[in-house]
């Protein structure tokens, strides 16, 4: 009927209590996050997590109320659904995949904000996670937004999933000829002396292998991960001191080398022969 069609003045309306409820709604959506934190202790994920479907339960509500309001029938809209439906699934499955991605992850938690993570061989600690990225900030310094279907496809490491210990590996080679036994006890003694390894996990030195041009070493030790620190800087640091170490006890640390032996049991032969192409000056005497 003519008073149940649709106009520009209806529509606009609409829009207007849907900017007003989304406006209203945002102060509303933190106090039940804070509360729900507070009081029923919900974990930061889990906060999230009830956020997000208030948000979408009041943007269903707001939509069904602003149609009521403006008197717009919802039959209007019947016809369009076959249509938009194509055009959803078409053009906008990437986007619905990555919001459920969202909202599993929220749900089974396999990784959390300031989780630490590495994916695609890149390694960073999870800031947020939002409705369809999630951000995930590297340790140089760089924000990497990550498309949560990512999260679910592919392989993901979380350093931190069920605690913060790492392992990290320091393989090195001393000269042959070094005391294999105080050089065990030369790094036992840097890795006490370290203070970021741990003390339990015990840390672990091994005398590995007889390398080409080196008596190898491996050593396996335990830190906490921390989302301001690069485990990368502990290793170095562990190197620097190992290295210093060394050096005092006079004990090489073995780098790639070739020995030559000549075979002096019998005497090069040196013999002296014409050239069997003639020259501009003449033939000329050829060394063999």
């Amino acid at each position: 009927t003519g008073q149940r069609a649709v106009t520009i003045s209806k529509v606009v309306s609409a829009l207007i209590i849907l900017i007003i409820g989304f406006w209203l709604s945002t102060p509303l959506k933190k106090r039940i996050g804070a509360v729900s934190a507070r009081f029923f202790h919900v974990t930061a994920p889990g906060v999230v997590l009830i956020e997000k479907i208030f948000h979408i339960m009041v943007f269903i509500s707001l939509v069904i109320f602003a149609l009521i309001t403006v008197k717009i029938p919802l039959t209007v809209f019947a016809f369009m659904g076959g249509a938009l439906a194509i055009g959803v699934g078409f053009g906008a499955q990437n986007l619905i995949n990555n919001f459920i991605s969202g909202l599993i992850l929220l749900l089974e938690q396999p990784i959390k904000t300031e989780d630490i993570i590495e994916i695609d061989g890149m390694t960073g600690t999870v800031v947020s996670i939002g409705a369809r990225c999630s951000q995930v900030k590297r340790f140089d310094g760089i924000d990497i937004l990550v498309p949560n279907s990512e999260f679910l496809q592919k392989n993901v490491i979380n350093w931190t999933l069920s605690d913060s210990l790492l392992r990290l590996t320091i393989k090195f080679g001393v000269a042959y000829g070094s005391p294999t036994r105080n050089v065990s006890q030369i790094v036992r003694h840097v890795l006490e002396e370290h203070g970021k390894i741990l003390k339990n996990p015990e840390p672990v030195v091994l005398f590995d292998d007889f390398g080409d041009s080196a008596l190898i070493f491996i050593v396996n030790f335990w830190v906490n991960v921390d989302p301001e620190l690069n485990n990368r800087i502990i290793a170095s640091d562990f190197r620097h001191m190992l290295t210093k170490r060394l050096a005092e006890a006079g004990i090489v640390i073995a780098f790639p080398q070739r020995d030559v032996h000549l075979d002096t049991a019998t005497p090069l032969q040196v013999s002296l022969v014409q050239s069997s192409l003639p020259s501009v000056l003449g033939q000329q005497p050829t060394v063999e």
